[in-house]
């Protein structure tokens, strides 16, 4: 174990715990309320999670945003699997610990990359609609100050999180073609960003993929605990 494997796991620790703790206050308030019997009609009641929850039934309504908001919200979901793979990889001093799967881990890979750039193009038009057309729902009394501020927050976390993912895989791919890393993964996105870094240095691209590689692992740490003072802690609460 090496100083960077100390470091990450300092880093993972202490973001873990800072989320628990969060998380129970979240919790304590909730518990505030009074208490009611929700285990009738169970069939029901999963039928209804189902179809609010990975349906997204009621952003469907506005079909445009609705369209948009499932690419997000699975999109993002999704991908981050692999940072059961990257937490792997930061405590034990890995690189791809689950490239043992082989083409599974290829088509893992392959659809994590689609969806990354479903979900820049998805958060680029969410956005211009806040931003610059100006949508009016947007601007009523309601969505001024911190709704407004955090919903762009959330949409630029997204942005740096995408980016830095597919950036990682772009220097990753140049690597495994340079015998640096075995070969592993499948980048149908990142294959084709990496031909404007092929002429850098192996020193630099290492550097690039270690802070791609930092910078998004890091970064899903902070969003993690920044949803819990969001609205948008739905995330994780929606189920």
């Amino acid at each position: 174990m090496n100083i960077e494997n100390i470091i990450f796991i300092i880093i993972f620790l202490l973001s873990t715990l800072l989320f628990i703790k969060n998380l129970k206050r979240v919790i304590r308030n909730i518990k505030l309320g009074k208490s009611i019997d929700r285990s009738d009609n169970p069939k029901m009641r999963l039928k209804n999670m189902i179809r609010v929850a990975l349906g997204q039934s009621k952003m469907v309504v506005r079909p445009i945003a609705g369209i948009l908001h499932i690419i997000v919200y699975a999109g993002f979901i999704i991908i981050n699997i692999e940072v059961l793979e990257i937490i792997i990889d930061g405590v034990f001093g890995t690189h791809r610990v689950f490239s043992f799967l082989g083409g599974f881990y290829n088509f893992l890979i392959g659809s994590f990359e689609i969806l990354a750039i479903l979900v820049l193009l998805s958060v680029i038009i969410y956005l211009t609609r806040r931003n610059i057309i100006k949508i009016k729902r947007f601007y009523n009394s309601e969505m001024k100050g911190w709704p407004t501020l955090d919903a762009n927050l959330i949409l630029i976390f997204e942005i740096f999180l995408m980016s830095a993912f597919l950036l990682m895989n772009a220097s990753d791919l140049i690597l495994q073609n340079r015998g640096f890393y075995q070969a592993a993964g499948y980048f149908p996105i990142s294959s084709l960003i990496a031909p404007f870094f092929t002429d850098f240095s192996t020193e630099f691209l290492i550097f690039l993929e270690r802070f791609s590689w930092w910078f998004h692992i890091i970064g899903i740490f902070a969003f993690l605990n920044y949803l819990v003072i969001s609205k948008h802690l739905h995330i994780l609460f929606a189920f």
